[in-house]
């Protein structure tokens, strides 16, 4: 039995973060989803795509502590009712209000107190089983908004503490999902990388596998593999949601580790060893390039994709992450890395063929491949 309705998937990009310009972003409104979200549903569903990624907007649901307003969210759930659409909601995609401090106490509070109320919403508007995502991204969020200030909260050198704290808010939402929910699945989703030594200075490896390893820090805090005292344990860790882009590997020090070099880590080994370590059903929960390179990005990923499934490891499915082009976090620009692009007047989107041919091919070859029986 597969977890989702379609091996490939779509991902609506729904960040909602301050950036330091004081900018706040809305994806979800920027790429019209909001809008067109039973249109969408139906264009994924054409391409032969039945499960998706989506996100809730804390901003929006709680415009002051402890109200709710959920009329951004329902519109959503009915379209994937009505549709038959199964989503993977995240319910904190990097934002929250801006009265929240994400070192205080208080921010675990409330976000544990919003996702309590909309597992009940859910629970009044919808009878699909329901998948949800707590935290977005923890590794990536403690790091851009811990350690490096590049998006909120914009500290620096404060990355681990970030990083327990998102872990436990986590921890609690999930409890506070299961209240109305008990039968919801969760999945967790994070950066898989690959960080190798510099060839000229072998005697980093030791350091360099630390920050390696630092990669299953978020997972490891939720499962209670670590820092036990945050209330983890095994049973929250549920479904795992790999994020892996052509920029996944580098060398510690700098530089791009390129696919052609001997360097670089196929990502089947990836897979395998987050599969060996949590033992944990798992999908690619983002992956894509832009312009020419995604229908070959597609290729390279598919056919990985395939190789860990015929290991025997479960490998659940491969979203195409965003599915829609959108205006660029820092510059607003164009980004030509979805299946579909804005909206025109009509409310019609123009579907890149290229990368739409690639998916059906590899459509085709998932099924072929993997219901031939291998020969031993």
């Amino acid at each position: 039995m597969t977890l989702f309705r379609s091996f490939y998937m779509g991902g609506f990009e729904c960040s909602t973060h301050r950036l330091r310009s004081g900018k706040r972003l809305d994806v979800l409104a920027a790429t019209q989803h909001d809008l067109r979200v039973r249109e969408d549903y139906r264009r994924l569903q054409e391409q032969g795509i039945f499960t998706a990624r989506s996100g809730i907007r804390w901003h929006l649901i709680e415009p002051r502590p402890y109200q709710y307003d959920f009329t951004s969210v329902v519109p959503m759930l009915r379209a994937a009712q009505e549709t038959n659409m199964q989503i993977i909601w995240d319910l904190m995609h990097y934002g929250y209000p801006d009265d929240i401090d994400p070192f205080k106490p208080e921010f675990v509070r409330r976000f544990t107190s919003m996702v309590r109320e909309f597992a009940k919403v859910y629970r009044d508007h919808t009878d699909l089983p329901a998948f949800v995502c707590p935290v977005n991204e923890i590794s990536f969020q403690s790091w851009g908004g811990g350690d490096v200030g590049y998006l909120n909260p914009f500290a620096n050198g404060r990355g681990f503490e970030l990083k327990v704290q998102l872990a436990r808010a986590a921890i609690e939402a999930i409890e506070a999902v299961w209240e109305s929910l008990p039968d919801a699945r969760i999945v967790h989703v994070d950066p898989v990388i690959h960080i190798a030594p510099r060839p000229e200075y072998p005697e980093e490896h030791e350091t360099v596998e630390g920050h390696r390893l630092a990669q299953f820090q978020g997972w490891d805090l939720i499962s209670g593999r670590m820092w036990e005292q945050i209330g983890g344990n095994p049973r929250y860790l549920d479904i795992l949601g790999l994020n892996y882009y052509s920029n996944n590997q580098w060398f510690y020090g700098g530089g791009h580790i390129d696919q052609a070099s001997p360097y670089y880590r196929p990502f089947r080994e990836i897979a395998r060893e987050v599969y060996e370590r949590y033992e944990r059903p798992m999908f690619i929960a983002e992956t894509g390039a832009e312009d020419d390179m995604r229908p070959r990005w597609l290729h390279y990923m598919a056919a990985e994709a395939r190789a860990v499934i015929q290991e025997g490891i479960p490998m659940e499915g491969l979203c195409l992450y965003p599915i829609l082009n959108h205006p660029g976090w820092d510059d607003d620009r164009h980004c030509h890395n979805g299946l579909w692009d804005y909206c025109n007047d009509d409310g019609e989107r123009e579907l890149c063929k290229p990368y739409a041919d690639e998916l059906r091919h590899q459509q085709e070859l998932h099924t072929k491949e993997l219901s031939t029986p291998q020969v031993p």
